[in-house]
């Protein structure tokens, strides 16, 4: 056995990011999945560069950086769905497959007869997972939907960048990687429905609802008391202190929990009157009374340095930590101990490809890295051959057509 999912066929129609993320997950958990790009395009991702890829001559690929991030344990498959002799290969692979994962606009796969609603009948057993921007029902369905946008229209830019500055997206593309995820999360559970009761059903996941999903506390912060929470930089919206502080030589986190970690603090840093004031005292008076604290603590912790400071709060159970640069995640002890940076063979490359590593500790069915992301129908003929029988003939007919 190879994973909890071993066993579990994906035909995935996904391409960019939110999608293929949500279906490495399940590859990574032991499905076979096979991906679906269109002959000679393939999957946008790929040229999202540089970084690329580089061949034993040094010389770049057309294998982005980006691109391996989210389709490692595939089969890439290239098949002309325009067409309908690439419809027909579709549905004879669908009716072998448990799950379809696909993020086309509302409504453009009913255009090839693969829409949800086109093979629900025929294929009762299937789980068809829909990723789109804003999801299939709503005013703004038929819109197509980025990361950018999501993280703008659903509230979180607002709360993110300095205090009195401008709104910032989040380094990272947020909210189609919490999409893969929830759409993850809506497959493994719809493959246990189709367990007991054998029949399968639509999953709408997007990229809105999913960001407004995120807002977590600071969205129940403003339905609770009707405020609208504003850009707080790097403070917390409900604790303080808890946030990245200057010392002589850089920053560091620092994150008090409740009031006894204040008073051990306080005393730390050479204020232990701190703990006793009125205004201090407690979470909720130091919430009410954060810049007034702030510009205090900013002082006293710009005057020693960050290896003084993170000695000395570990000492006394006081949560602390760097701001590192990537680079020094990716040499971090405990990064690699816990196995988040690996490698894996490339057929483009003759030095093994470094990718990260899936966050998911099982201790009996573990995540396995058993393909690297594939090239470009890498793997048609082997999928063609393995899933529908066909032979080396058909599959040069295919060909010569343009169907594959």
């Amino acid at each position: 056995m190879t994973g909890p999912l071993d066993g579990i066929k994906i035909f995935d129609l996904t391409r960019v990011l939110a999608g293929p993320s949500c279906v490495q997950i399940l590859g990574d958990l032991g499905a076979d999945v096979i991906k679906v790009e269109r002959p000679g395009a393939g999957d946008d991702t790929r040229k999202f560069g540089p970084p690329f890829v580089r061949d034993k001559d040094g010389n770049e690929t057309s294998e982005s950086g980006y691109y391996l991030a989210a389709n490692r344990n595939k089969r890439s498959l290239t098949l002309e769905l325009a067409s309908e002799e690439g419809q027909a290969l579709a549905r004879q692979m669908i009716a072998k497959c448990d799950v379809l994962v696909e993020n086309f606009k509302v409504g453009n796969l009913a255009k090839y007869g693969l829409s949800y609603d086109d093979l629900k009948d025929d294929f009762s057993g299937l789980i068809y997972c829909s990723i789109t921007g804003f999801g299939q029902t709503g005013p703004l369905a038929e819109l197509p939907g980025y990361d950018f946008m999501a993280q703008g229209m659903g509230g979180l830019m607002s709360i993110t960048g300095p205090k009195d500055g401008e709104p910032h997206r989040v380094g990272v593309p947020i909210a189609d990687l919490t999409a893969g995820l929830w759409a993850a999360i809506a497959i493994n559970a719809a493959l246990r429905h189709q367990a007991v009761t054998g029949r399968g059903q639509h999953l709408d996941i997007s990229l809105l609802d999913t960001q407004v999903a995120t807002l977590s506390i600071q969205g129940l912060n403003y339905l609770s008391s009707g405020e609208t929470p504003e850009l707080l930089g790097n403070a917390h919206p409900n604790i303080v202190p808890y946030q990245v502080f200057p010392t002589t030589d850089g920053n560091i986190i620092v994150a008090v929990g409740n009031d006894a970690q204040f008073k051990r603090f306080a005393a730390f840093i050479g204020v232990p009157e701190l703990a006793e004031n009125n205004e201090f005292a407690t979470n909720e008076r130091r919430v009410r009374n954060r810049d007034k604290l702030t510009l205090i603590l900013n002082d006293i912790m710009a005057q020693k340095s960050s290896q003084h400071w993170l000695e000395g709060l570990e000492s006394i159970k006081v949560s602390c930590g760097p701001i590192n640069r990537i680079d020094q995640v990716f040499e971090n002890e405990q990064v690699l101990a816990r196995d988040m940076k690996i490698q894996m063979d490339h057929p483009l490359s003759t030095e093994p490809v470094n990718l990260i590593g899936n966050p998911i500790k099982m201790s009996a069915t573990p995540a396995t890295y058993r393909r690297p992301p594939p090239t470009m129908g890498e793997h048609t003929d082997d999928v063609l051959s393995d899933l529908l029988g066909l032979h080396d003939d058909e599959l040069a007919s295919l060909k010569e057509r343009g169907v594959i």
